[in-house]
């Protein structure tokens, strides 16, 4: 397995093996980066001729795996003070600082929200970037594999609410899924992990994660909620204030 970090270096040839239940995902990944197509490539793109650059960040899509519940992966809840996507649930990560990759990025900010140990994460994989607006933010992606764990803990309450691993089985659960309306009128996946209500675009990359790795059970799609009306008030706030800084 080869992966670039996009700075030219190369991340995880001579790496131990994966465990098998990674495996397909691996092989998704692979098949993303060569455009084949297979639901991991891009759900959002930045409309033509919109203006400026868009800013580029990473986020660390990180596997463990708890001895007792099996395979996690690792969010963490953003501060509702946060400019961008205040209160959210999200993969850990946040924008690139000039000379890196986004794998540096997507270790170096997991690092700097929930104090994880970046020697002890194996990169599997970099997936197509996805655009999020309106944030403006191009992302890219990580795949890493929780190779030896490390304790994890909001390092820094300024950014972070809370930090969190859940269980895979948690996730695929059907009665765990709904869609969400958003205030855009669109609907979208979404998953409610304990007090964590993850949606928008946290969910829709972990709804291609979990089809792609062959962990996705049937739901009901079809099944429309609303937006809680505290996650609702921060959602309206953020897109009254786009272009915010925050990571």
């Amino acid at each position: 397995m080869n992966v670039a970090d996009g700075m030219g270096l190369q991340i995880a040839d001579s790496s131990p093996a994966l465990p098998d239940w990674l495996l397909p995902l691996a092989q998704a990944a692979d098949a993303a980066a060569a455009d084949s197509g297979n639901g991991l490539g891009p759900r959002f793109t930045r409309p033509e001729g919109m203006d400026g650059v868009p800013r580029r960040s990473a986020v660390l899509i990180l596997f463990g795996e708890d001895p007792a519940s099996g395979p996690d992966l690792l969010f963490v809840e953003r501060a509702k003070t946060l400019r961008n996507h205040p209160g959210q649930p999200a993969f850990p990560g946040g924008k690139v600082d000039p000379g890196e990759g986004p794998v540096t990025t997507a270790l170096r900010e997991a690092n700097e929200e929930t104090d994880l140990d970046p020697a002890g994460v194996q990169v599997f994989g970099i997936l197509p970037d996805q655009y999020v607006w309106p944030s403006d933010f191009l992302v890219t992606p990580v795949l890493g594999w929780w190779r030896t764990p490390s304790p994890v803990r909001v390092r820094d309450t300024r950014e972070v609410a809370s930090v969190a691993r859940i269980p895979v089985s948690d996730l695929a659960d059907p009665a765990n899924r709904v869609s969400i309306g958003h205030p855009s009128g669109r609907s979208g996946p979404a998953f409610e992990a304990g007090s964590l209500l993850i949606w928008g675009f946290t969910a829709a990359l972990l709804d291609g994660v979990l089809k792609a790795g062959g962990w996705e059970r049937p739901w009901d799609a079809g099944r429309i909620v609303p937006l809680p009306q505290e996650v609702l008030a921060l959602a309206v706030r953020n897109l009254a204030a786009p272009g915010g800084e925050d990571s």
